[in-house]
């Protein structure tokens, strides 16, 4: 079993020992409680290139201390990880082991570096002697492990300001203004794991301190032009990514979506809030940007690669869906008085959900772990460092691509609104929907080299993908209302509270048809000219016979009738 634990932390060094000054009476600390001195010995795993170094992940199996055991962890924000911890083992635990697959792959992970730490224990307490904060002043040995490293060691000494459940922010800036003024500095690493990297590495392989960090919001920064592509740019010139050409932007749009699907990863195992539907929303864009920009990439190559993201797209979505349909029906019954509540409905919900949710839950970690996904993990790796680009890109790539999509998105709302209710708009509206998720990816991969235009594509695209997923929501809430209807009368329950969310559900729908029918194309001219650089057609005419007020709405655009701009 393992646990988490949230770590909260800034650490410090100084040129020879550091001493502590005393921290007495900053801010809630009333006493500073002397722990004494702990020997902690730890073994930190890796695969031979390092892949969790550089994203900032630490493994480790560590003797000495109350925390004894295997602790991997992740990084969240700039000085805060979290801390999963499993029993002492001889080998990697397999839960933790899961946990850095979609960084590790096939990969052995194998011990690179031990650290022998000598850590004097000083515990913050406030007035009521409640554990604020941990300083631990530390005497590092490291020696590096890894097959070929020779016997290189380095000793260093650091102080580490530690949260404890009662600590806050403002605390740590308190203390650290008192390290400062006694001397101390941040460290230039961001654990002891890459000072003792970068430290041990032989004199003409070392680099910066934190030179080594190659993520995506603790390294460099994105690819410079050309990159990824290979070619010599011939973009327009000035403003930071003047070289960039369409490839450019569409390479790094997709990159920064796969570092989203491999970061997730460990959300997802662990179940965290909102992880499963952030991770199929890096699959969509990454597919969709792939089909937008089909005139950039070979479709040949990526055609295949977008089968796969469709596959695991709709695995998580398993998950997923059962998770906002099940949020979607709760607060639906919340919302009814008592009296139109008749029999265990709240019950009924519950078990239906508990039921399919473990099925699910189940199924998505097994793909997780299965062969094909790290495939497909190693397919886009590749995808990105070496593109299949068309030999003949076409000029003016994005804003084709764009316009493209955008113009369909119209198109396929009119003729939903103009199909008859039922399955067939349902279905009609549910391909629109996905159209204006298409329009949206592809609009937001350009809206770096095309600007405000494309934002504001992205925008509207957005807002008509909230609408369109509002109606598919409340086609698959009167699926299920169905199903749960008839589960209740085959139990002898009343079905009545299930009608009446269904005719709730109906209302919501056409709801949805009429924001459509008022805005849902009304936008599309402005934004098109807009894009292609020319000026925004006429407004149409206000006609006699409507009202002041009418004629005022239709004049702004919040209410003004459906007009076909698309065909």
């Amino acid at each position: 079993m393992a646990d988490t634990v949230r770590e909260c932390e800034r650490k410090y060094e100084a040129a020879g020992t550091p001493r502590l000054p005393s921290l007495t009476g900053v801010r809630r600390v009333a006493t500073v409680a002397d722990e004494g001195v702990v020997e902690l010995d730890a073994v930190y795993y890796d695969t031979a290139d390092r892949r969790l170094a550089a994203a900032g992940i630490t493994l480790r199996r560590r003797t000495g201390g109350d925390d004894a055991g295997w602790h991997l962890k992740l990084p969240v924000a700039p000085g805060v990880r979290d801390e999963v911890r499993a029993p002492l083992a001889d080998a990697v635990p397999g839960a933790l082991a899961a946990l850095v697959r979609s960084r590790v792959r096939t990969a052995a992970l194998v011990p690179l570096l031990r650290l022998r730490t000598r850590r004097g224990v000083h515990r913050l307490l406030d007035g009521e002697g409640r554990h604020l904060a941990e300083v631990a002043v530390d005497a590092v040995l490291a020696r590096r492990l890894d097959a070929g490293s020779g016997e290189r060691s380095v000793r260093w000494s650091e102080v580490e300001v530690e949260l404890a459940e009662r600590g806050d922010e403002a605390l740590l800036d308190a203390v650290e203004k008192k390290l400062l003024k006694a001397g101390l500095r941040r460290a230039a690493d961001d654990s002891k794991l890459a000072r003792g990297l970068r430290e041990t590495e032989p004199e003409h392989e070392k680099t910066e301190p934190g030179a080594a960090k190659t993520e995506e919001g603790s390294g460099p920064g994105l690819p410079s032009a050309g990159l990824l592509t290979g070619r010599p740019s011939d973009g327009p010139s000035g403003g930071p990514h003047a070289a960039w050409t369409a490839p450019d932007y569409v390479l790094v749009y997709i990159w920064l979506q796969v570092l989203a699907i491999v970061r997730l990863d460990p959300d997802v195992r662990r179940d965290r809030p909102d992880s499963v539907h952030q991770m199929r929303v890096a699959t969509r864009r990454t597919r969709s940007a792939l089909r937008s920009y089909g005139k950039v990439l070979d479709r040949t190559v990526t055609d295949p690669i977008g089968a796969e993201l469709r596959w695991l797209a709709g695995e998580l979505g398993v998950d997923r869906d059962r998770e906002v349909l099940t949020d979607r029906l709760t607060a639906a019954l919340g919302k009814l008085p008592g009296e139109l509540r008749a029999g265990p409905v709240r019950a009924r919900l519950r078990t239906w959900s508990r039921a399919r949710r473990h099925g699910s839950r189940r199924r998505l970690l097994a793909v997780l772990d299965g062969e094909r996904y790290l495939t497909l993990l190693d397919t886009l790796d590749a995808l990105v460092a070496d593109p299949p680009l068309r030999p003949k890109q076409p000029k003016n790539a994005l804003v084709t691509a764009v316009l493209r999509d955008y113009e369909r998105l119209g198109r396929q709302i009119s003729e939903a609104l103009e199909a008859p209710a039922g399955p067939r708009r349902d279905a009609a509206m549910h391909e629109a929907r996905k159209s204006a998720k298409r329009t949206r990816y592809a609009a937001e991969a350009a809206a770096p080299a095309l600007g405000e235009p494309a934002e504001r594509i992205t925008a509207h695209a957005k807002a008509l993908q909230g609408l369109l997923g509002e109606h598919q929501d409340s086609v698959m809430a009167r699926l299920a209302l169905r199903e749960l209807a008839a589960h209740a009368q085959d139990a002898g329950e009343s079905a009545f509270t299930y009608g009446v969310l269904y005719g709730r559900e109906e209302r919501a729908a056409a709801e949805c048809e009429e924001g459509l029918m008022r805005n849902g194309t009304r936008l599309l001219p402005e934004r098109i000219a807009a894009l292609k650089g020319e000026p925004p057609p006429p407004r149409p005419r206000v006609p006699r016979w409507l009202t002041e007020e009418e004629a005022e709405a239709m004049a702004s655009g919040a209410d003004a009738p459906r007009a076909d701009f698309a065909r």
